[in-house]
């Protein structure tokens, strides 16, 4: 491992301010993307669409619990000498994906929108030290620490790798979201612990099916987001949909793309017709935008809604979950909702 020195410091954090800037989103269903990310496994993308697929094919070079081993990334390969017991995770899917396995990190990164991390995880980190928000991380802080493993993304900080390479071994996905389950068997090789890994996501399959044993018929299901100023209708390729299509759950056909979401407008609020709609705003608990929506006559007129089949859900398990623990939480609400 290189050692991390004052001079070092001062080169990254000058990296770190010349990478920082505005969202290299070029629609709002890419919010969320930073300024230091890699903009072509961004929403719209040359390379968004194969995430899933080739996050899959990245994994260790030795069997389960072996160390030394070398873990093939999303930024190349990656020597991890011993299991590591000093983990800092640079956003809420690597945090979810940890603590799954059972790895309590020393340091975390909070998102932008969020109060810290989902609050379903709160409980879980309350002693342990935060880097900044992802989009301005703190490589000093990350430093001091110590950490043996650093766990990331392409998406979300593609431009730190040197910097955060540097301080220690760091493995990164592609990009969070629909690739969720390829992504928490990559942490499982980072940390030695595939088979766990793969115990934990047979065990949210069965559960899954148990969900959709218990279904009647085959009710569309419809996502909604109130963002700010638009609204999003959350696609196939976001990592609730990959949960309502293991679910075997069919989703409206202006849903039914391979695309995180389509957008529409407030006016347009009958385009999210579904057997089900459930919704949530981003970042807060009712936003105004809801609120204007939800009390309208259009919503108000729609059949889910006057057939009680409107259903608010937890936008930070829902939307920003982004891992297995978030995934069960998502099928429990399921399971009571449909069942």
């Amino acid at each position: 491992m290189v050692r991390w020195t004052k001079a070092v410091v001062a080169v990254a954090a000058a990296a770190l301010l010349a990478a920082c800037g505005t969202d290299p989103a070029t629609t709002p269903a890419s919010a969320g993307d930073t300024g230091h990310g890699d903009k072509n496994v961004a929403t719209g993308g040359t390379l968004f669409a194969t995430a899933d697929t080739e996050t899959a094919k990245l994994k260790a070079d030795v069997g389960p619990g072996v160390f030394p081993r070398t873990v093939t990334q999303a930024m190349g390969q990656t020597r991890i000498e011993k299991k590591p017991e000093r983990v800092i995770v640079l956003d809420s899917g690597e945090l979810d994906d940890v603590l799954a396995l059972g790895v309590t990190p020393v340091g975390m990164a909070t998102t932008a929108g969020q109060q810290g991390v989902p609050s379903y995880l709160a409980d879980r980190v309350q002693n342990i030290a935060t880097v900044g928000p992802t989009n301005t991380l703190d490589l000093e802080k990350i430093a001091s620490l110590k950490p043996d493993l650093i766990l990331g993304s392409k998406l979300r900080v593609n431009d730190l790798y040197p910097q955060l390479s540097a301080i220690a071994p760091t493995v990164f996905s592609i990009r969070p979201g629909f690739p969720w389950k390829e992504n928490f068997l990559l942490v499982g090789a980072a940390l030695g612990a595939e088979e766990q890994a793969t115990k934990l996501l047979n065990d949210y399959q069965t559960k899954a099916n148990q969900v959709k044993a218990k279904l009647t018929g085959a009710p569309t299901i419809s996502l909604v987001r109130f963002m700010s100023g638009n609204i999003r209708l959350y696609g196939k390729k976001s990592f609730i949909g990959v949960i309502l299509a293991d679910v075997g759950l069919p989703r409206p056909a202006n849903q039914n793309v391979d695309e995180l979401a389509v957008e529409i407008s407030k006016e347009n609020i009958d385009q999210s017709a579904g057997d089900w709609i459930f919704y949530s705003s981003y970042g807060s608990a009712v936003s105004p935008d809801q609120k204007a929506v939800t009390e309208g006559p259009i919503w108000r007129n729609m059949s889910a809604v006057k057939g009680g089949h409107a259903i608010a859900v937890d936008d930070e398990v829902w939307f920003l979950g982004l891992g297995p623990i978030g995934a069960m939480r998502v099928l429990d609400d399921l399971g009571n909702f449909l069942g």
